[in-house]
């Protein structure tokens, strides 16, 4: 038997903010909210969901933990924008300039990853190898 990932937590100074902008990054609605906790999820409450958790303290040093987004029914270009335009800024965590991925911050800093192929490439890409 083994365990099944629930939720993720991310800590926040302002978890409306941070827990706003998953929401219109993937799609995902509040489904919960208690007194400094926000909890989000996909609409069919599939898990697993995100806590938005208020913590005092501002974000200090780069996450060792990020999530790795990619593209999904438009190019990676479209989404970045859309991603920037919603409130997500580059940033710099020592990646070199010949990488395939973006990295970006959420509202607070908390760094994620934009991936170079969209899901449609992924799955236009394995539809090639089984026909192989």
């Amino acid at each position: 038997m083994s365990s099944r990932l629930a939720s993720i937590a991310i800590d926040a100074i302002d978890p409306r903010i941070v827990a706003d902008f998953w929401c219109a990054v993937l799609g995902w609605q509040v489904v919960e909210e208690d007194t400094g906790i926000i909890s989000i999820a996909a609409p069919d409450a599939s898990w697993p969901s995100i806590d938005v958790i208020a913590v005092p303290e501002g974000k200090t040093i780069k996450n060792r933990l990020h999530f790795d987004l990619r593209a999904d029914g438009v190019s990676t270009a479209a989404e970045l924008e859309r991603l920037l335009a919603l409130g997500a800024q580059r940033k710099d965590v020592g990646q070199g300039p010949d990488v395939s991925w973006v990295v970006l911050g959420d509202p607070e800093g908390n760094e994620f990853c934009l991936l170079s192929r969209s899901v449609q490439d992924l799955e236009r890409e394995e539809g090639r190898q089984q026909q192989q």
